[in-house]
């Protein structure tokens, strides 16, 4: 399957040649015919068997699709409000949490995360080190990219906030901004016993009916043969976890730059930060970080291996996000994203290419 994409990806970059000569530096993003002709081609030559996706400019949806099936079996289209497991993206949420707390003064960025009731090996690796990825003095890396340490820092919320992680990411992400077919987690209906005071019965009764909802997971072959596979125990940690929709990611995009942080603190979370041995990292504060065209590139991604995978890629200058989720892992896992160029996926090279 994988071998196809070269091919793909040189016929999709001529053909955008043309099309990039006949758009100015600063036209806005229209609902392009050619964006949704090569995304299309491109999700089917990755292998996904279902695909949502949303463009968002200034804290505003201006063009949303879904393409293939979230349910191959019953021939259910994906939409642009189909529930997803969307991986890794969850750790934005969390860093959102954590940098709240640091600006309340509950966290302190270059403080030994022990102190917040994080265990790791390094004893003095700091907050700051585990939201870049720059912690793991183990392996002599400045960066390395690792979920299993940043699902840890739950624990730091949880110091922040005395209450379990997961009413703390519904209650100042989910609810307040309104994401209402999103999940903390697809235990969240089946916690036995339930936490006195965590949801209401109708809560529950809501995230039971959205993960009713949720895309089928498949497991594509390399012949690209999709199969149904078995959904993905993904607890709810401060890296993974999170079910949601492109509709409600726009909605947490959009308040990033608005209510949820201050800009100073965007900024700060939106620069390279330094890893061992003072060389920049390829994250800040939760995010990865590059340039394209002199251009920032704020962006991150998801994959679950034979199930689900993600993209959000931001570039601030332009007020302008892309969302993509999918229910296989072709999204991500062909284009070793965790080395931190988000121009390797041919997905976010099209959206680069015709847009920035």
């Amino acid at each position: 399957m994988w071998k196809r994409l070269p091919a793909i990806a040189a016929f999709v970059v001529a053909s955008l040649a043309s099309v990039q000569a006949q758009q100015s530096a600063t036209s806005p993003p229209p609902p392009a015919p050619p964006f949704e002709t090569y995304l299309d081609l491109l999700r089917q030559s990755a292998g996904v068997p279902g695909l949502s996706a949303a463009i968002v400019q200034n804290g505003e949806i201006v063009w949303e699709r879904g393409f293939g099936f979230q349910n191959q079996e019953i021939r259910a289209r994906a939409t642009p409000d189909t529930p997803y497991l969307v991986g890794d993206l969850s750790s934005t949420m969390a860093a959102t949490l954590l940098l709240q707390c640091v600006e309340e003064r509950r966290l302190d960025l270059d403080e030994p995360v022990r102190q917040f009731g994080v265990r790791l090996p390094e004893t003095e690796a700091s907050l700051r080190q585990v939201l870049s990825h720059t912690s793991n003095a183990s392996t002599g890396e400045p960066f390395r990219y690792e979920p299993d340490r940043f699902a840890q820092l739950a624990a730091a919320v949880e110091f922040c906030a005395p209450q379990p992680y997961r009413k703390t990411i519904a209650h100042r992400i989910l609810d307040r901004l309104a994401m209402k077919d999103s999940v903390p987690g697809v235990e969240a209906v089946q916690l036995q016993p339930l936490p006195e005071g965590l949801f209401e019965a109708t809560t529950l009764d809501r995230y039971a009916r959205i993960l009713e909802r949720l895309a089928v997971p498949y497991r594509v072959d390399r012949r690209g043969r999709a199969t149904r596979a078995e959904a993905p125990a993904d607890p709810l940690t401060a890296a993974s976890g999170v079910v949601s929709t492109v509709r409600d990611l726009a909605r947490f995009d959009a308040a990033l730059d608005t209510i949820l942080l201050r800009e100073e603190t965007l900024m700060l979370a939106w620069s390279n930060a330094l890893g061992r041995g003072g060389q920049p990292a390829p994250m800040g504060l939760g995010w990865f970080v590059q340039r394209y065209n002199d251009q920032p590139v704020i962006w991150h991604f998801g994959v679950i291996p034979n199930a689900y995978s993600s993209l959000i890629m931001k570039v601030p200058s332009r007020h302008l996000t892309l969302i993509l989720l999918a229910n296989s892992d072709g999204l991500s896992a062909p284009f070793q994203l965790a080395a931190g160029d988000v121009t390797r996926s041919l997905f976010a090279a099209l959206f680069l290419r015709l847009f920035v």
